[in-house]
């Protein structure tokens, strides 16, 4: 297929967006036998800016362990309150047993451009500005004048989309994390150690534990090289950038540690509790823009990598069943394999524990992480990755309810506003 064909209407479907989400839908949607394109804002092969995580169970099962940078088996965190002596129990770690994985990024991005070369994926670099739908096709224009008429657009632009409607349920709680890779004057975890959690905080003082709560992940890479992290569950509003540099930079100090080299530093902020979008709309969403975020953990990449084929199946069963179907309809087929009635209804329970999370105090929060971690392997791992059904997710919360201290679950019952407009999605997803 050439560009000129792809701008006359041959194009089946145009994704909007150049990072993880867009090329992971693209790769799927062209190995389905589907003429498609990609429009980013930049460059293909620019570098993404961010680290991707995953279990390595997760990551084996997909086949993709090749494309990690790092893999670590003294996986662990940290849920007591911290102390200057290392004997004391609240250093202790809890041990998740389960392997850890990083992706290098510079890999799975050339794993899904390779793939989408031989797929027939075309890569477009322009910022799209406008976009319109008719019966049988939508008009996509950018910036530079250039346009295009696919059957169908997945915006995969991220969650700041201009184009994906969705409701407006109140304030968005974004995790922020502000991170550095680099070398230390002494190692910020033990060698071979990645931290999933740490909640140690004997650095801050009685009057700054009242304020919101902030963690650290962490992982030794190898080589006397760390990547240290400093972040927040989620928060509406966020938590400034500057205050959790701040604050990482008292806990190293705090330990001993001084930073000697910054290799690397990192700003992440993502929606942990946006809405799902407007399921009834002409314009198919992937990725952060349609909310796939995972409102608990923050994960994303695994995510991407399971759901990709099963709605480029779903799209491309729709155009094959009905050669001229147009946007409204391969967008409700490819909603519906989004977002079925129960993958919504998990959504609606993981942001109504995430809501009862941010409102917790330090020492509630490390109670509740100690017990959540507690619960049998199979649990808390299905919940993290969203993989339990809708009953086992529920069967696993029960759980957690009942074998937590009365602290958490005071919180846990604690009515503070939103629980009953959150409550009607569970009933109505």
């Amino acid at each position: 297929m050439s560009l000129d064909r792809a701008s006359e209407g041959s194009l089946d479907v145009l994704v909007v967006g150049g990072g993880p989400a867009a090329l992971a839908i693209a790769v799927a949607l062209g190995e389905q036998g589907l003429v498609v394109a990609v429009l980013a804002p930049g460059d293909r092969a620019d570098p993404w800016p961010n680290t991707y995580g995953i279990w390595g169970e997760e990551v084996d099962a997909l086949g993709l362990a090749g494309l990690l940078a790092h893999r670590w088996r003294h996986t662990c965190s940290y849920f007591g309150a911290g102390s200057s002596d290392p004997a004391d129990p609240a250093n202790r770690s809890t041990l998740h047993g389960r392997d850890y994985g990083l992706f290098d990024p510079v890999l799975l991005q050339r794993h899904w451009l390779e793939r989408g070369d031989a797929a027939g994926v075309r890569w477009h670099r322009g910022l799209a500005t406008a976009l319109e739908h008719g019966e049988a096709r939508s008009l996509v224009r950018a910036a530079d004048g250039r346009q295009w008429q696919p059957r169908l657009v997945v915006d995969a632009s991220g969650h700041q989309s201009v184009f994906l409607r969705r409701p407006d349920r109140g304030p968005v709680a974004g995790q922020a994390a502000y991170g550095i890779r680099g070398r230390f004057s002494a190692p910020p975890v033990q060698p071979g150690q990645f931290v999933l959690m740490d909640y140690r905080c004997d650095h801050l003082s009685a009057a700054e534990r009242l304020e919101p709560p902030t963690f650290l992940y962490a992982m030794d890479l190898g080589e006397g090289r760390f990547f240290v992290e400093e972040t927040s569950l989620a928060l509406a509003p966020a938590v400034p950038f500057e205050r959790l540099r701040e604050r990482l930079g008292r806990r190293l100090a705090h330990r001993g540690v001084q930073v000697l080299e910054v290799e690397h530093e990192e700003l992440c902020l993502f929606p942990m509790n946006l809405p799902l979008p407007d399921l009834q709309q002409p314009l198919l969403g992937f990725g952060g823009a349609a909310s796939m975020v995972h409102p608990a953990s923050g994960y994303l990449v695994g995510a991407l990598l399971r759901r990709a084929p099963v709605l480029a199946k779903a799209v491309a069963a729709a155009m094959a069943a009905d050669p001229q179907a147009g946007p409204a309809p391969l967008a409700a087929a490819g909603w519906q394999a989004l977002w079925p009635r129960a993958l919504r209804r998990k959504h609606a329970l993981y942001q109504f524990g995430l809501e009862k999370l941010m409102r917790f105090s330090e020492p509630q929060l490390r109670d509740h992480f100690a017990t959540f971690f507690a619960l049998p392997e199979r649990q808390w791992y299905g919940f993290l990755t969203n993989t339990l059904s809708e009953t086992e997710l529920l069967a696993a919360m029960l759980r957690l309810f009942v074998q937590a201290p009365w602290g958490v679950r005071a919180g846990l019952m604690g009515m503070q506003g939103r629980e009953l407009a959150m409550a009607w999605p569970l009933l109505a997803p």
